[in-house]
C-alpha cells in the first residue's frame, strides 16, 4: 500500500513540475516581443524588417517591437542574445557579419553553439554607387583613377567587417587597387554622405536606389547573380571579369537555450509573415527577394558560412589573434 502511494506520489509530482513548463509553451507569446536589428531606423533593413514584424504581430496575437541597435559591423544584436533571458521575448536579426565575429574579434561566446537558429527571412542586394557629378562614368574610370591614385579613392560602407565593406575589399584587391574606407553606421547616413560629396562613392544595400532614380547618384557595378532589373545598365562583378556574388542572406535568431516549443512558434509565424504579399512588396523596393530556410536549415548554412568567412578573412589579411 505505501508503495502504491509512493508511486501515485511521484507521479503526480511529475506531472505537477511538467505542467507549468508545458502550458506556458502552450501560452506562448503573453506579452509583446522584441526583434533587435543591426541597423538604423530609415534605412533597408528597418524598413523590409518593421513589415515582417507588423506581418508577424497579427499572427502571434502580441506586438514584435522592433529595436534597432546599430553598430559594431551589424553584431550588436546577435551580442544582445547572450544576455537576454531564453523565453523568446527578445530575437535578434542575425546579418552576415556575426559568422565573421570569432576571426576578427575576441568574443566569450561562439557564434554556432551560443545562438538558436529561427529562421532566414531574406537577402540584401548590392552595388556600388557614386555621385552623378562624378568623374567615374563606369567601373573603368574608377579603377584607372584608384591605380593612379593609391588609397585616396574615398568609399564608405555600412560598418568595419560587414558585407559591403568586405566585398569592395576583395573586389579592391582582385583590381589590384587600394582605396580608403570610411565606416557609417547605416544607409541613410551614408547615402547622405555620397550625396552631399563627402565620399567619392558607396557600397550598400540597394538603399541607394530613390538618390539614383532622383538623379543624384549613379550605379557603377551590383554584386548579384544577374543584373538588377531596376538598374538594368549596371553590370553585375562577374560581367566585370570578378567571381562574386554577395547577396548576404540574414534571418532571426533566439537565446541557445529557447525551448523547441517557442522556436517552433516563432518559425511559423515568421514563415507566414513572409508569404504575406506587404512584405513582399516592401523587399521588392530595394530588389530583394524573400529567401526562406527553415531552422535546421538555416542552423546548417550559419556553420558552412563560418567556415567559409574564414578563408575570405585570412585572404584579406583581416584575421585578429586570438
Amino acid at each position: 500500500m505505501f508503495k502504491r502511494s509512493l508511486l501515485r506520489a511521484t507521479a503526480l509530482l511529475a506531472l505537477t513540475a511538467a505542467t507549468p513548463f508545458a502550458t506556458w509553451a502552450q501560452a506562448f507569446p503573453a506579452k509583446p516581443i522584441k526583434l533587435v536589428i543591426a541597423f538604423p531606423a530609415g534605412g533597408p533593413t528597418d524598413i523590409t524588417m518593421r513589415q515582417l514584424a507588423e506581418n508577424a504581430s497579427k499572427i502571434l496575437g502580441q506586438p514584435v517591437i522592433i529595436d534597432n541597435k546599430p553598430g559594431a559591423g551589424g553584431t550588436l544584436p546577435a551580442q544582445a542574445l547572450q544576455t537576454a533571458q531564453p523565453d523568446g521575448y527578445t530575437i535578434a536579426q542575425i546579418p552576415l557579419g556575426v559568422f565573421r565575429l570569432g576571426y576578427t574579434t575576441k568574443i566569450n561566446w561562439d557564434p554556432l553553439k551560443d545562438i538558436n537558429y529561427v529562421i532566414n527571412v531574406t537577402g540584401y542586394a548590392f552595388g556600388i554607387v557614386v555621385p552623378a557629378d562624378s568623374p567615374f562614368k563606369n567601373w573603368a574610370d574608377f579603377v584607372a583613377y584608384a591605380k593612379a591614385n593609391p588609397g585616396k579613392l574615398t568609399y564608405g560602407s555600412t560598418g568595419n567587417l560587414t558585407s559591403p565593406h568586405l566585398t569592395t575589399e576583395l573586389v579592391a584587391q582582385k583590381a589590384g587597387i587600394q582605396l580608403q574606407h570610411v565606416p557609417y553606421k547605416g544607409s541613410a547616413d551614408l547615402m547622405l554622405a555620397v550625396v552631399s560629396g563627402q565620399l567619392m562613392a558607396a557600397a550598400d544595400s540597394t538603399g541607394f536606389a530613390p538618390q539614383v532614380e532622383a538623379g543624384k547618384l549613379r550605379v557603377l557595378n551590383t554584386w548579384g547573380e544577374k543584373r538588377l532589373a531596376k538598374f538594368p545598365d549596371a553590370p553585375t562583378l562577374k560581367e566585370l571579369g570578378y567571381d562574386i556574388v554577395q547577396n548576404s542572406p540574414f534571418g532571426i535568431g533566439a537565446p541557445k537555450n529557447t525551448s523547441p516549443e517557442v522556436v517552433k512558434k516563432l518559425h511559423d509565424a515568421f514563415k507566414q509573415a513572409m508569404e504575406e504579399p506587404s512584405y513582399v512588396a516592401a523587399l521588392g523596393r530595394y530588389d530583394m527577394l524573400p529567401d526562406y530556410k527553415s531552422s535546421a536549415q538555416y542552423a546548417k548554412f550559419a556553420q558552412d558560412t563560418v567556415a567559409r568567412e574564414k578563408v575570405v578573412i585570412e585572404k584579406l589579411g583581416l584575421a585578429k589573434p586570438q
